[in-house]
């Protein structure tokens, strides 16, 4: 069959010139004709059968319209921004240091190759073969669906408080551009009687057995609890005032960047992350040359190298550095699979999924030197040990850090550019969270995707109107409920249902067969055994630690009350609860006997034709079997 494409400047006609009636496909020549100031240009291309594999030989999703990446850089960048985040900083340094140093790096390796590369390249071939976002990829497998909106939702919890951090940060970098860092030092408005010295402050602590890094009446602790969060004016998580003005002003600066950022899709964010994935590596590399400078910084390093292999016998560290390893990646969030879904088919996303994985872990050991070098100095400083001042978290990033910098010549500059370190770990990451909600809502929803600019506003407002809350006297309570529940169980839940679905279901054979059509090689054995018995287990494995390991919800010596448990509960299941309720919709959606409502929810979509010719593969045992 012959087809003519007639163009005035552009493609306008499509005729046939011969109807087409046999049953075998052949292949399609194009003709163009264009016109260009009066001479005509005409070339003609082959196009294979459609059917040159089992089924077409682009995306299955037939959305041949969808932006790509402008660059291929941009999309290494936007994955490399969203995995480094600020946990890369301020928790993994820590949970080495405090697991055997070096030994702990065995585990975290292991649970690395095993399950955390597998899990990330999954995530990227699944979004770049079909082209969707985290919800309308289970085309593959319909009964899953809810799994999408699952991981949706979760994206979303998360935003409403992660935007409040890089808030904080935001605050703590207007307030650096003075001559004077204000938390160097008591005598402040927002001081308390008992705000004392840090040099005598480490007195009165240790004199009560209260380690340093855990000090209340410092400058430094003051400012951030007193001075920005206003905590002293909360009587706990039933109390939580109106929005401060302040962080209200740097949470409005933070949404107007990630609504400017993603509003025109990958177009913009895709050159946003030039400056917000790479500046990180700049500022911890400065800070890590000024730390190795500073007296103790030496012990402070071997601190954090000591090798202890005792602690492998301890399953705490097994549960670490499996933890750590998954929400480290990001896999999960449905953000690598909608990063992803802007790629060209044929791109290799298996190399991609080994250099951003690899880059993401690098960067986490990378900064535990110059975290732990800081760390080394302040032990030094107050004449403790590095157990005295070493912790994670928001302590070590607004206290125990900031105060070290105030003692340092130029204390203003090094507070500016640390600031603006963790402003751009968390913006990235926060901008992959919102496109990963945007491009799962707007591939199901086609109308919402007409309206990409309208809708991206309506979701960064409404973070943003959550995010108030988090911003009160009492907000702190608000995010630490948030960060234990919104995205803990529920995400390792959501993943291990994707594993499964993708594994299991749709069939990690087929899945590598997927692979094949876009990069030309099947995935190795390793790979598709990981696949489908290694991460599930792993996830498995994780998902229960979570539930077993959850103490109760604590800040500091606060002990939240059992309803505010409950509640967080409550917000967990809020998204779990898409898998089961949106499986028994579509079985029930869907006409026919039990045996033909099965087949088709666990049937692809594009093999429908199948189940009615009565050819399910998922009901012979050859399916499950396959590797």
């Amino acid at each position: 069959m012959n087809i003519q494409v007639l163009s005035d400047h552009k493609l306008s006609a499509v005729v046939p010139l011969k109807p087409y009636s046999h049953v075998e496909k052949k292949d399609v020549e194009l003709i163009l004709v264009k016109d260009l100031n009066g001479v005509q240009y005409t070339s003609s291309s082959i196009i294979p059968a459609p059917d040159a594999f089992s089924h077409s030989a682009t995306s299955p999703s037939g959305d041949q319209d969808r932006e790509i990446w402008g660059k291929k850089l941009d999309f290494l960048l936007s994955v490399i921004g969203f995995a480094v985040d600020l946990a890369n900083v301020w928790r993994f340094p820590y949970l080495c240091y405090k697991n055997g140093g070096g030994a702990f790096l065995i585990p975290y390796t292991l649970f690395l190759l095993i399950a955390g590369m597998p899990l990330f390249y999954m995530e990227l071939a699944l979004g770049q073969y079909n082209r969707e976002g985290a919800a309308t990829i289970w085309k593959i497998c319909p009964v899953f669906k809810g799994v999408g909106y699952t991981v949706i939702v979760i994206a979303l919890y998360v935003g409403f408080y992660y935007n409040v951090i890089i808030a904080w940060s935001l605050y703590y970098l207007y307030s650096s551009f003075t001559n004077e860092l204000p938390w160097f030092r008591c005598g402040n408005v927002w001081n308390s009687p008992n705000c004392t010295d840090p040099q005598r402050a480490n007195i009165s602590c240790l004199g009560n057995g209260t380690m340093y890094s855990k000090c209340k009446n410092t400058p430094a602790a003051e400012f951030y609890e007193r001075g920005m969060l206003h905590l002293h004016e909360s009587e706990g998580i039933h109390d939580l005032g109106l929005p401060r003005w302040e962080l209200s002003l740097c949470l409005v600066v933070v949404v107007f960047i990630l609504y400017f950022s993603l509003w025109k899709g990958v177009k913009s964010s895709g050159k946003v992350v030039y400056i917000t994935a790479t500046m990180p590596y700049v500022v911890l590399f400065v800070l890590l040359i000024r730390g190795v400078t500073l007296p103790g910084a030496i012990d402070g390093i071997k601190a954090y190298l000591h090798i202890d292999f005792k602690q492998l016998n301890n399953p705490t560290v097994w549960i670490d550095a499996a933890t750590q390893i998954f929400f480290s990646l990001g896999a999960g969030f449905g953000v690598l699979i909608a990063f992803a879904s802007y790629n060209k088919f044929d791109n290799n996303c298996y190399r991609d999924a080994i250099l951003t994985s690899t880059v993401n872990c690098v960067t986490s050991f990378f900064s535990g030197f110059a975290i732990f070098s800081v760390l080394g100095y302040m032990a030094y400083k107050h004449g403790v040990k590095i157990e005295e001042v070493a912790t994670d978290g928001a302590g070590l990033v607004f206290i125990i850090y900031p105060e070290a910098i105030s003692t340092l010549p130029g204390s203003t500059f090094w507070a500016i550019v640390f600031f603006i370190m963790l402003l751009t770990l968390g913006i990235d990451s926060s901008m992959g969270g919102m496109e990963a909600v945007i491009t799962g809502l707007t591939d199901d929803f086609k109308f919402l995707k007409r309206n990409r600019k309208v809708f991206t506003f309506v979701i960064a407002f409404g973070t943003f109107l959550v995010a108030l809350c988090c911003i009160t006297n009492g907000g702190i309570y608000v995010v630490t409920l948030l960060d234990t529940y919104a995205a803990g169980t529920s995400i390792l839940f959501g993943v291990l249902i994707e594993a499964i679905g993708v594994s299991w279901f749709y069939g990690v054979d087929r899945f590598g067969e997927d692979i094949e059509r876009m990069m030309g090689f099947k995935p190795g054995l390793y790979w598709r055994l990981c696949w489908k018995f290694v991460s599930p287990a792993f996830l498995l494995f994780v998902v229960i630690a979570s539930i077993v390991t959850a103490p109760g919800l604590k800040y500091d010596e606060y002990v939240f009350p059992p309803w505010s448990n409950a509640v967080g509960w409550i917000i967990a299941m809020s998204s779990m609860l898409f898998v089961p309720v949106y499986a028994i919709y579509k079985f029930f959606s869907i006409p026919g006997s039990f045996k033909q409502r099965l087949a088709y929810c666990i049937t692809p979509e594009h093999e429908h034709h199948l189940v009615a010719e009565g050819s399910v593969r998922q009901f012979k045992v050859q399916h499950w079997l396959a590797i």
